[in-house]
């Protein structure tokens, strides 16, 4: 498990850098800004595990529930439209007091690799060579109307039946998504942006958790 503290951001986008060398890197922007701590859990508290919650994103008070501003208002910060609990080790927790501000130079570095996770875009209902990557049949006289088709899915006899998890067409894409191990080129520490090597999963806007690597 990942038990390294991440920060909430948003995808802006992808552009182009250029190293020290003169090459050309494809880029991702990510926009953390400034990450408060909603919420500390540690493993002697009636949840047994340590944990931070982070939020971002100031919200209008009146659009939240009456527990939800009790939730904020105990923490003494305004309140925040997206959370995010993240699992942390225990003799970590001291380092990010309740009502606190993390930023990505708190945490990252030029040059350390991260995990980034976020909702991949919805593709709708695809078949199964976009879906799956299958070959589809030959285009030779002999087919028709088959040329983009999965194939037998199961047997008659035994088992019967279709087997779980069997690839076929279907909803693709609108998953949570990680891709691991890409590394930071840039920090802009003054405008929140960091800039990572690679694309990352998402459309434009789209909400992204970034964490240092458990490869790296």
């Amino acid at each position: 498990m990942n038990t390294h503290l991440g920060l909430l951001g948003r995808k802006v986008g992808m552009t182009q850098l250029f190293d020290d060398e003169g090459d050309v890197l494809a880029v991702t922007v990510v926009e953390t800004g400034e990450n408060v701590v909603v919420q500390v859990k540690t493993t002697d508290g009636p949840d047994g595990y340590s944990a931070v919650q982070l939020g971002i994103e100031e919200q209008k008070s009146a659009r939240l529930t009456k527990p939800e501003r009790g939730h904020f208002a105990k923490a003494g910060v305004e309140p925040q439209r997206f959370l995010q609990e993240i699992r942390v080790e225990a003799g970590d927790l001291a380092k990010y007091p309740m009502g606190g501000v993390v930023t990505a130079g708190d945490l990252f570095a030029v040059g350390d690799h991260v995990d980034i996770t976020g909702t991949s875009k919805g593709r709708g209902f695809s078949g199964v060579m976009r879906r799956h990557h299958f070959k589809g049949f030959e285009r030779s006289h002999g087919t028709h109307e088959f040329f983009r088709h999965g194939g037998s899915i199961g047997t008659r006899l035994t088992p019967g039946h279709v087997i779980k998890g069997k690839r076929m067409s279907g909803h693709m894409g609108a998953a949570r998504t990680t891709v691991q191990n890409l590394q930071i080129v840039r920090i802009d520490a003054e405008k929140g942006l960091v800039y990572v090597a690679g694309g990352i999963p998402g459309a434009r806007g789209g909400l992204v958790v970034v964490r240092k690597s458990t490869r790296g």
